[in-house]
């Protein structure tokens, strides 16, 4: 380890050093007129002190009248330069009274140095023992004590105008915080006091000087000055623009908070020494007794909530230029409301209302939609039971509707925000303790309001208050009508749901009154033909088992059972039972044994209903063809016909939406598209070919299956038929003409 005097000789030639490039940046700063000369000055003083102190080596070789002056001067630049600085970019002066006890306290030290300094040359009392004693005296373990006639006064003097100086900083941080020059200035020339304050209370508290920490102040000083040089350099000509660091409302709370809680702790440690220094007997008794008190007392100061409001409130007002911090307050909010949450967003809206504002609880009241407004939830407030309702025409909520209007219950009838408290209902006296009333306004309409009970920390609503309130409420109004229209839309859903099952419905059942009625009507000629009345009971029966099936589906939650079937049969009952209208559809096979699993009568009805439109659009002398064919491992069902056709802008934007119909008065518009949607749930698809006045031909696209049916089906008319052969199927009705020859 080097000796103490070589190591303050080092510690002291660096900071000279450093000092000085600081006070050659300054030179250079002040030429662009972007420095104020009291830097120059306290930079200069500065490297003056340290060289001084390098030279002098120990203290052994300085007076404590010279290091008085010394130290005092020091001191007193710094402060001037925090001052001027924030006078230059704040253009703020310090308050009045705060200015008076800057002011008498520095001059109070002042007139002290100097009376110090006439008794030493004119050998008044016990001042001539100041100037020809040492700061420190050696003990006989080698420690240097405080020497009681030079050492502690000026240790007392060193520590004042630490104290003073910190509050320089603090005042030009917290009044210029958009000065890049002032926050670098303010955190440098920060930490060499703030290291000066901790070893003038060690010394005070220990009795005596630390030769360590003494020689470390060298160092201490040009480090700061290194970082405060550079942060000139780079920060100086930025101080135009919006600086880009910024110490967080946490951070200050915290910091605050700790610093509080660690100076507490200091004086119960000073007390506690002197206790025991004194205490005889019990002295060590009393020491830990006190300890052991005072650290209760940090941590119940920690952990109580009123406690913390208050520290948090302090922090706002004296450190901040704004109360709240909006960015914090704004995420807050919208995190809350935003957040997925089974709890009723009601009160989620207002307990987020109260966390911002501090407040013990509140009401929050909504339009029930027939022109009053009803409490809907509550928090901390105990709403009568009887009903409380308040008419959205009374002059209570015109006010907020049209002023946008934050009503103080408690304020004087001298107070402005008094004015419009004449409107204030009569069942607002039974809440006594009513803080504020939020008006929750949309597009200029009154969405509701809240009643928000005091914070712990109840004083007058500033504007910051006001315009909080105002814009958090109207925030929340958003919120919860979107939320509003959200379940209204969800309730819309479903009925469109329940109407859409309805349609389908009664799509099925026209097409089953379609059958009865046509019996109904060639009735009267063919009754007494048994073969009509034997087509007239099947056909009966085919409605009644339709009918029975549909009725099950809607007993049954879970979809009818699929099975794995021959295709080809499907295509021959239907078109088996179109027959009855012209054109008479014609089928032809070109690949057999396809099999597909499905629901088989669903499918049937599917094929049906495109036949049936497909003849709907022909004439009578026109044709309608069903084809069956397989690609790749898919089977193609082709519906053609030359009827009226479509043009592609009805195919691509009319012909699948639902409920929409060309069939006036005779169809709902659903066929094609539950058809389409059938036959995608199987995995296929439908294509649509058409030209106007020429004709359309159906593609249907269903996925083969890959199982093999239990009992294997021969379709009708193909047992003498290879498998995968190309033949043509004709019904009766259209033997007399083959497909593919109407070309």
């Amino acid at each position: 380890m080097l000796p103490v005097d070589q190591l303050t000789f080092i510690s002291f030639a660096g900071g000279a050093t450093l000092s000085l490039c600081t006070f050659l940046v300054g030179l250079v700063l002040f030429k662009r007129r972007q420095i104020s000369p009291p830097f120059l000055m306290a930079s200069l003083l500065g490297t003056v002190w340290c060289t001084v102190y390098m030279f002098a080596g120990w203290n052994y070789a300085l007076s404590p009248l010279e290091i008085l002056i010394l130290e005092s001067a020091r001191y007193s630049a710094w402060f001037y330069c925090l001052l001027a600085t924030m006078r230059r970019f704040s253009g703020k002066r310090l308050p009045l009274r705060l200015r008076r006890t800057l002011f008498l306290t520095w001059t109070g030290l002042f007139l002290y140095n100097l009376y110090t300094i006439l008794s030493t040359q004119n050998g008044w009392g016990d001042s001539a023992t100041l100037a020809g004693t040492s700061l420190a005296e050696t003990s006989e373990n080698g420690e240097l004590l405080l020497s009681e006639h030079g050492g502690i006064p000026l240790i007392w003097n060193s520590l004042l105008m630490t104290i003073l100086c910190l509050v320089g900083v603090e005042q030009l941080f917290r009044n210029a915080p958009t000065a890049r020059t002032g926050k670098i200035l303010s955190v440098c020339v920060g930490a060499f006091l703030i290291f000066d304050l901790y070893l003038f209370s060690i010394t005070l508290l220990q009795q005596h000087i630390s030769a360590s920490l003494w020689s470390a102040r060298g160092f201490t000083y040009g480090l700061s000055n290194a970082v405060l040089s550079v942060g000139l350099l780079t920060t100086a000509d930025q101080d135009g623009r919006q600086a880009n660091l910024s110490i967080s409302r946490p951070i200050v709370f915290y910091t605050t908070s700790l610093t509080a809680a660690g100076v507490f702790l200091a004086m119960m440690a000073l007390g506690g020494y002197y206790v025991k220094s004194f205490g005889g007997e019990w002295g060590t008794v009393l020491q830990a007794v006190l300890t052991f008190a005072s650290l209760i007392m940090v941590a119940t100061a920690f952990v109580s909530e009123s406690i913390r409001t208050s520290l948090a409130v302090l922090v706002d007002k004296h450190f901040f230029h704004h109360k709240y911090d909006y960015r914090a307050e704004w995420l807050r909010l919208i995190s809350r409301l935003s957040e997925p949450s089974d709890d009723d967003l009601s009160r989620r809206a207002l307990s987020v209302v109260n966390e911002i504002f501090k407040s013990h609880g509140g009401c929050l009241w909504l339009n029930n939609n027939y022109g009053k407004f009803v409490p809907v939830a509550s928090e901390q407030m105990n709403i009568p039971s009887d009903a409380l309702e308040e008419p959205e025409t009374s002059e209570f909520c015109r006010i907020m509707t049209e002023k946008d209007w934050v009503f103080v219950p408690s304020a004087t009838a001298d107070d402005d925000q008094a004015n419009y408290n004449r409107a204030l209902p009569q069942w607002m006296t039974r809440f006594p303790k009513l803080w504020a009333i939020v008006p929750l306004r949309i597009d200029k309409k009154l969405y509701g309001f809240i009643l928000l009970l005091p914070p712990t920390h109840r004083e007058r609503l500033s504007w910051e208050d006001l315009d909080l309130l105002k814009t958090v409420g109207s925030q929340v109004a958003s919120y919860l009508a979107r939320h509003e229209a959200a379940e209204l839309l969800s309730q819309s859903k479903q009925f469109e749901a329940y109407n859409k099952l309805t349609a389908f419905i009664m799509h099925d059942l026209k097409n089953l009154i379609a059958q009865q009625a046509l019996v109904v009507e060639n009735a009267g000629k063919h009754k007494m033909n048994p073969a009509f009345i034997e087509d007239a009971i099947t056909t009966i029966d085919n409605s009644v088992q339709r009918m029975s099936k549909l009725l099950k589906k809607l007993q049954q939650s879970q979809p009818a059972a699929n099975s794995t079937f021959n295709i080809q049969k499907i295509l021959l009952d239907a078109t088996q039972k179109c027959q009855g209208k012209a054109p008479r559809p014609s089928l032809r096979i070109v690949d057999q044994q396809l099999m597909v699993t499905t629901d088989q009568e669903h499918l049937e009805m599917v094929i049906i209903h495109i036949i049936k439109n497909a003849q709907e659009a022909t004439s009578q002398d026109g044709f309608v063809d069903v084809t069956l064919s397989q690609k790749g491992q898919d089977a193609i069902i082709l519906v053609e016909d030359n009827g009226e056709g479509m043009d592609a802008d009805f195919i691509k934007n009319r012909l699948f939406r639902p409920f929409d119909t060309t069939k006036s008065g005779k169809g709902m518009g659903i066929g094609a598209f539950q058809t389409r949607e059938f036959i995608r749930s199987l995995g296929g698809d439908i294509t649509v070919q058409s030209t106007p006045r020429v004709g359309t031909a159906f593609k249907i696209i269903i996925p083969l299956s890959n199982e093999l049916p239990l009992v294997a089906e021969a379709p009708a008319g193909s047992s003498n038929v290879e498998p995968r052969a190309r033949q043509t199927i004709t019904t009766p009705a259209t033997s007399e003409r083959l497909p593919g020859n109407h070309g």
